[in-house]
């Protein structure tokens, strides 16, 4: 007779994925009311949203840049901005959330904001890192040669491998991956801060 097999006890990385997917949809309401508050209670700074610029730019740069490069479980993407950092598309989305963060001159929305990536984007680079480790045996080299997430200056040059830029930049990935969507979500927010306090002053007095 063969007994059932018990299931293995979740590791650190499951728990906190399962906390992750449980907050993360309620996280993303609590951001967009502060954000909508903030708007609400004071109207953005012209020099304020100027700056995110700096900020917001380059993230999108970054994301659009490796969305060019990185080819999903098929293989270990190690040139481009990988041969920089392990994680150019997280770190895009850091220096985005930030520059907005900025833009509205609100430590709420950046505490929310760092908190909602610590929750949900360590849980998820791990998980990640768990599965190229296990898939690819060049991973571990890489690693020692590439930080997780703060870039390098000088790109890493794969063992046995391709120069740093060899494998060029992909339009076609770029577009397979809808990298564009991050640039209209960008353009949206942008808008957002020049019409969303009118509009929502309109709504309020239209209530009274």
């Amino acid at each position: 007779m063969t007994l059932p097999t018990q299931p293995q006890p979740m590791d650190w990385i499951e728990r906190w994925q399962r906390v992750a997917r449980r907050i993360r949809v309620p996280l993303g309401f609590l951001t967009a009311a502060l954000y909508c508050y903030e708007i609400w209670r004071r109207a953005p700074l012209p020099a304020a949203v100027a700056s995110s610029l700096a900020l917001v730019l380059p993230g999108l740069w970054l994301r659009a840049y490796a969305a060019g490069y990185v080819k999903k479980d098929r293989e270990l993407t190690v040139t481009g901005p990988y041969a920089h950092t392990r994680n150019p598309l997280y770190l895009g989305s850091m220096l985005i959330a930030s520059g907005f963060a900025l833009a509205v001159l609100s430590w709420p929305v950046a505490l929310v904001l760092a908190a909602g990536f610590g929750v949900i984007y360590v849980p998820v680079i791990a998980s990640e890192e768990r599965f190229l480790r296990a898939t690819f045996p060049a991973f571990e080299a890489y690693c020692r040669r590439v930080p997780r997430l703060i870039p390098r200056i000088s790109p890493a040059r794969a063992e046995n491998g391709p120069a740093p830029g060899a494998d060029g930049f992909s339009f076609a990935l770029y577009c397979k991956h809808r990298e564009y969507n991050a640039a209209i979500g960008a353009a949206l927010l942008y808008l957002s801060l020049l019409l969303l306090r009118p509009a929502l002053g309109t709504i309020v007095h239209g209530l009274r």
